[in-house]
C-alpha cells in the first residue's frame, strides 16, 4: 500500500477548499435587475451608427464623430472581455444606416454620405472572410429608419426619404436571395422610432414600432404573418426619437432619445402596457442599440441633436 506523503494530502485539502469556495460564489451569483452598469469607453465617440451583434461581440459601424465628421469605422466591443478591437472599416462612410444580422452576416443598410442627401446603399460583412460585399439596394432610399429581423427576413420600418419625412413605408429583405419587397406601410409615418421584435412561443411575436419623430407617442405592432399593423397603447410619454432601444422577451425597452432625456420604459406586447424603469445614468439620443445576453447595450450617442452636442463613447449597459 502507499503511503501518501503531507504534502499531498494538505494539496488535496486545498483544491477541495478551493473548489467549495468557487462554488459558493457562482451559488451566489445574483442578477441585479432594472439597474445600469458601465462597459469600457468606445475608442471613437460616435452617433447615428449601424449596429449588429456578430459572434457574440457587438459592431458599431459609422456615424458621426465628435468632430462632426462621418465616418466609415468599424468598432467591436466584447461583452465577455469589455474590451474593444478595430475592425474592417465600411467601403463608404456613411451615418443614420440600420444594421442586422441574419445567419451571421452584418447587414449595413440605408443612410446618408453627407448628412443632406439619402442612400439605397447595402453592405454586407462577412466575419469568415473579413469582407464587405454590396448587395441589391433598397426600394427606396432611406435615412433614420427602424429595423427587425423576423424568421430570417429584415424589416426596414419607416424612415426619411427624399420624398417624404416620416415614412410609413416598410421594406422586407431577405437575404437569401437578395431581394427587397414592400410590406404593409405603418399606419402612422415615422422617423427614428423604436422598432424590435418582441413575444414567444405562446403568444407569438410581434414587430412593435413605438414613437420616434411622429405625431404622438404612437404604438403599433406587425404580424409578418397576416403582413398587417395593429394600433397598441401609445407611450404615455408621447412621443420621442433617437432612442436607444431593443425587444427582450416580451417588451420593447425605449432609452433616452430626444425629448426623452434619461427616461428609460419599456412597452409590453402581452399585456399592451407601458411601464417605466431605472433612468439612464447618462441621457444619450442616437446611440448605437443592441441586445445581447438579456441585457440592452447602449453605446456612444451625442447629447444633443447635431452640431449642437457632444458625441458621446460611454457604454450604458442596462439589465431589465
Amino acid at each position: 500500500m502507499k503511503r501518501i506523503s503531507l504534502l499531498a494530502v494538505v494539496a488535496l485539502l486545498l483544491v477541495g477548499i478551493a473548489s467549495v469556495a468557487v462554488a459558493q460564489i457562482v451559488h451566489n451569483t445574483q442578477i441585479v435587475h432594472n439597474t445600469w452598469t458601465s462597459g469600457a469607453p468606445m475608442p471613437t465617440a460616435v452617433w447615428a451608427p449601424a449596429v449588429g451583434v456578430l459572434n457574440a461581440q457587438i459592431y458599431v459601424v459609422g456615424g458621426v464623430n465628435s468632430d462632426q465628421t462621418i465616418i466609415s469605422d468599424t468598432q467591436i466591443y466584447n461583452p465577455s472581455t469589455n474590451t474593444w478591437s478595430t475592425g474592417v472599416p465600411l467601403p463608404t462612410a456613411t451615418q443614420g444606416t440600420v444594421g442586422a444580422v441574419v445567419n451571421n452576416i452584418l447587414y449595413v443598410m440605408g443612410g446618408s454620405v453627407d448628412g443632406v442627401t439619402y442612400t439605397d446603399a447595402v453592405w454586407a460583412f462577412d466575419p469568415t472572410t473579413q469582407t464587405w460585399s454590396s448587395k441589391s439596394a433598397m426600394l427606396l432610399a432611406l435615412h433614420d429608419a427602424g429595423v427587425a429581423v423576423e424568421n430570417g427576413i429584415i424589416y426596414v420600418v419607416g424612415g426619411n426619404s427624399d420624398q417624404n419625412l416620416r415614412e410609413t413605408t416598410v421594406e422586407s429583405y431577405d437575404p437569401a436571395t437578395d431581394t427587397w419587397t414592400y410590406a404593409a406601410p405603418l399606419l402612422v409615418g415615422r422617423s427614428e422610432p423604436s422598432v424590435g421584435l418582441v413575444g414567444n412561443k405562446v403568444i407569438g411575436f410581434t414587430i412593435v414600432a413605438a414613437d420616434g419623430y411622429a405625431s404622438g407617442g404612437d404604438t403599433e405592432g406587425y404580424n409578418a404573418t397576416t403582413n398587417a399593423w395593429t394600433t397598441m397603447k401609445p407611450d404615455p410619454r408621447g412621443w420621442r426619437s433617437f432612442a436607444c432601444t431593443g425587444g427582450i422577451g416580451v417588451k420593447l425597452y425605449v432609452a433616452g432619445g430626444y425629448f426623452g432625456r434619461s427616461l428609460n420604459e419599456s412597452f409590453n406586447v402581452a399585456k399592451n402596457t407601458w411601464g417605466r424603469h431605472a433612468a439612464m445614468p447618462q441621457a444619450a439620443m442616437a446611440a448605437a442599440s443592441a441586445v445581447y445576453g438579456g441585457k440592452l447595450y447602449c453605446l456612444g450617442g451625442t447629447t444633443a441633436y447635431w452640431e449642437q452636442g457632444s458625441a458621446l463613447n460611454n457604454v450604458q449597459i442596462y439589465q431589465p
